[in-house]
């Protein structure tokens, strides 16, 4: 592991120690995660082509379009009746 030395805003380090404090972890091991979250995770193109090609299709079969299915899904009248106020 590296060493290294970072400058922070008082308002950066406070937001790092208010997190210290609630989770009990170390401020480098919640930079070293904010790091990996960040630039980590990323995927190269032909994956994300490839999983957009697999889910491509998933919603025919269906007799409903996604906005009245969403619509459907939702409790009571409140948001459609919104607008009648």
């Amino acid at each position: 592991m590296w060493r290294t030395q970072i400058s922070f805003t008082e308002k950066d380090r406070a937001l790092l120690e208010a997190e210290a404090a609630r989770t009990g972890r170390s401020l480098s091991a919640l930079i070293r995660d904010a790091v990996q979250r960040t630039y980590g995770m990323r995927t190269d193109t032909g994956h994300d082509l490839r999983t957009i090609d697999a889910a491509a299709g998933a919603w025919s079969g269906r007799d409903v379009d996604g906005e009245t299915y969403v619509e459907r899904l939702r409790s009571g009248s409140r948001l459609r009746d919104a607008g009648d106020r």
